[in-house]
C-alpha cells in the first residue's frame, strides 16, 4: 500500500471517531496516533482533498473552515482498506545508523546516544501510561477503548524492548575490552 493510501487509512480512520476540522484532524492524529503514526498538514490537506473528490468525505464550512464528516462510502473504503494486508515499511532508525558506524565514535559520544534512547523510551513508557489511564478512565470514545489499548500495549512492548536493548548494548560495547583498545586499521 502506497503512503498516500496510509495517509488516506489514518484521516479516514479518524474522521470514522467524529467529524473535525483539518486542524483537529492533525492534532488528534499527533495526540492519539502520535505513539504509532504521524502525519503533516502537508498530508492532511490533500488528502482530505482527493477524498472529498471520490465521496469519501464531505465538508461543511463555517467561519473560515471546514468540517469533514466520512460518508457511507467512506466508511464501506475503510473497512475495505483496514483487511488490506499492509505494506512493510522499510524501518529507519536514526539510533541504530549511529550504532552501527560506531567505531567512529569515542565511547562517551556512545555513552550519549544511549542515555539519549534510554530517556525517550522511559518518555514514551510515561506517555503511554497516561494513555492507558485516559482510555480506562472512559475519557475517549468507549466503543474504540479496547483498540486503543491494544496499540498503547504495543507502544509499551516496544519501549521496554528499547530499553532492553539500550541495556544489552551498554553491557556489550562499553565492557572492558579484552585487547588493549579499539581494533587498529
Amino acid at each position: 500500500m502506497a503512503r498516500q493510501s496510509q495517509t488516506d487509512l489514518a484521516v479516514l480512520g479518524a474522521l470514522s471517531i467524529k467529524p473535525m476540522t483539518g486542524y483537529e484532524l492533525r492534532q488528534a492524529i499527533t495526540e492519539v496516533l502520535g505513539h504509532f503514526w504521524h502525519e503533516s498538514f502537508g498530508q492532511i490537506y490533500p488528502c482530505l482533498a482527493n477524498l472529498q473528490q471520490l465521496g469519501f468525505v464531505r465538508s461543511t464550512s463555517a467561519d473560515r473552515s471546514s468540517t469533514y464528516r466520512i460518508t457511507a462510502a467512506g466508511r464501506r473504503e475503510l473497512a475495505r482498506r483496514l483487511r488490506d494486508e499492509p505494506e512493510r515499511q522499510q524501518p529507519r532508525n536514526a539510533t541504530l545508523l549511529r550504532v552501527f558506524f560506531g567505531a567512529s565514535l569515542d565511547e562517551d559520544d556512545l555513552v550519549a546516544i544511549l542515555d539519549r534512547t534510554e530517556r525517550q523510551a522511559r518518555e514514551q513508557l510515561a506517555t503511554l501510561a497516561a494513555a492507558r489511564e485516559q482510555i480506562a478512565n472512559g475519557t475517549h470514545n468507549a466503543a474504540h477503548g479496547r483498540y486503543w489499548l491494544a496499540t498503547v500495549s504495543a507502544g509499551e512492548h516496544a519501549a521496554r524492548a528499547q530499553l532492553d536493548w539500550v541495556n544489552e548494548t551498554r553491557t556489550t560495547l562499553l565492557a572492558p575490552q579484552l585487547s588493549s583498545g579499539r581494533d587498529s586499521p
